[in-house]
């Protein structure tokens, strides 16, 4: 057997390829994916439905709805605030929307929450080749999570997603000073543009809008603008 090295034929990595070595709810890793294009997920039936009230089969048509769209952005992670209010929103766009209700660091937010269990049952450490943080019940550190429930596309000629709250979260208002609670937020609608993205290791900025009164959120992607703070 010949390594393909020796005939001549380089492999590079793609990051978007992920054999699934992992058990249970898998919410946690792919709201938040690396920078990197989907390509294909191993073990597909070895992980509970990645909706809630689907099945697996059900859950993976639905997941293909929003990348018939535009696949060039399935689950890639964009993160902006809502200054105002102060809160951080985190969208894995087409699959679920999360709202924290205070400003948090990029570098915190873009770790995967460890809601999957390993592959082996006592693996020796470290367990995975990324680094996670563990769910928390600190208000100002949980999110609002909200799932993939449709896709449009709008006169403007903008992709459309709407995302509705999985669960309440019933652990009270983040009690940060001058913070505001997004316990009555229950749809967030995302607005991304129907250009397909070329560069996806860069990430894109977004502005969000929430009027007083609404129960609704909405979220308009953009390209970051030139020296622009996004942390």
């Amino acid at each position: 057997m010949l390594c393909v090295a020796d005939m001549g034929v380089n492999l590079t990595p793609l990051q978007g390829i992920h054999q699934i070595d992992l058990r249970g709810d898998i919410s946690g890793f792919l709201s938040y994916h690396p920078k990197s294009l989907l390509a294909s997920l191993h073990h597909y039936d070895m992980v509970d439905p990645v909706f809630p009230s689907m099945d697996r089969a059900q859950s993976g048509f639905h997941l293909q709805k929003s990348a018939k769209y535009d696949q060039s952005r399935m689950l890639q992670q964009t993160i902006c605030h809502h200054r105002s209010k102060k809160w951080t929103f985190s969208v894995s766009w087409g699959y679920s929307a999360n709202i924290y209700e205070k400003i948090m660091p990029r570098s915190w937010i873009q770790n995967p929450i460890e809601t999957f269990k390993t592959w082996q049952r006592s693996p020796r450490p470290p367990h995975y080749m990324f680094d996670v943080r563990s769910p928390s019940w600190d208000p100002c550190e949980a999110p609002h999570v909200f799932f993939f429930k449709s896709v449009e596309k709008n006169r403007r000629g903008e992709i459309v997603t709407t995302y509705t709250r999985g669960w309440p979260r019933g652990i009270g208002a983040c009690l940060y000073a001058g913070n505001y609670s997004a316990e009555y937020i229950s749809e967030i609608h995302v607005y991304s543009p129907a250009i397909k993205r070329i560069e996806i290791d860069r990430c894109e900025c977004c502005d969000t809008i929430n009027e007083e009164g609404s129960n609704k959120a909405y979220i308009k992607y953009r390209e970051c603008k030139i020296d622009e703070i996004i942390a």
